[in-house]
């Protein structure tokens, strides 16, 4: 299937730093339907400071949607932890951090791994979500292919994701479905964690950021409020505090 411009991944070569010449790593995931375009920018922001960098692609994005709803959860992960993988071989440290589903993807990831992550950034993680619909994706999704797409919540004019304008119903449900695993996982965090949240997001409910907070391990946790920003606030008016302080946050967490 060919591959969009812009849904290529994103790779960069650490640097060692001074004085200690530790080599950091940050993996950046995406979320569902969307692509590599919504976190690239911040990948280039670290990989500017010497970070190296991986921002994966993931199965069935980038194509069609109708490829997305061949995988399900598991190559998602796979593809996370292979990228995570690969960085590690790379860096002393890695730090993690995702964008809605990817933000449940490496918190799997920090759950199964805890002594790998050296810290954990999230921006509007997908855990669990409060509608009622989602009740009949069991049913509905050997009915219905598709329903209308949740691409491109973003208050900033111009922005583009780059996602599907469809959502697949069998990958999204293999996503929900997934989630409790995940939320039953969250003690197993202990990595730090800073986490930001849109104050008005149509993509994910407020519900997920309270359970992360409320069941993670990890005993150095920020939540931060973003007001002016919707649900892809990576590439929102408040991108740039966002990449500004997960510096910050790589830095304390990894430092001398």
């Amino acid at each position: 299937m060919p591959l969009a411009s812009h849904a290529e991944p994103f790779f960069a070569e650490p640097t060692p730093r001074e004085p200690d010449g530790q080599r950091v790593g940050v993996l950046l995931s995406h979320g569902f339907t969307g692509s590599p375009a919504s976190m690239v920018p911040w990948g280039r922001h670290l990989a500017a400071l010497g970070y190296g960098v991986a921002v994966p692609r993931l199965p069935g994005h980038g194509t069609t949607w109708q490829e997305l709803n061949r995988t399900e959860w598991a190559d998602w992960y796979a593809e996370v932890e292979r990228s995570f993988d690969k960085l590690l071989a790379d860096c002393d440290q890695v730090v993690v951090g995702g964008l809605s589903m990817g933000g449940g993807l490496v918190l799997a990831l920090a759950a199964a791994r805890p002594r790998d992550v050296a810290g954990v950034v999230l921006v509007n993680p997908a855990v669990n979500t409060v509608r009622k619909d989602v009740l009949a994706l069991p049913v509905l999704k050997h009915v219905v292919a598709s329903f209308p797409g949740i691409i491109n919540d973003i208050k900033k004019p111009g922005m583009d994701e780059h996602g599907y304008t469809r959502t697949p119903l069998k990958a999204a449900h293999s996503m929900m479905s997934t989630w409790r695993r995940v939320r039953e996982e969250l003690p197993k965090v202990t990595a730090p964690l800073l986490l930001f949240r849109s104050a008005e997001d149509h993509v994910v409910d407020p519900s997920s950021g309270r359970i992360i907070v409320s069941r993670v391990s990890s005993r150095d946790v920020t939540e931060r409020i973003l007001e002016n920003s919707y649900h892809v606030a990576t590439l929102d008016h408040d991108a740039d505090m966002i990449f500004e302080e997960s510096v910050q946050f790589v830095r304390r967490v990894t430092g001398p």
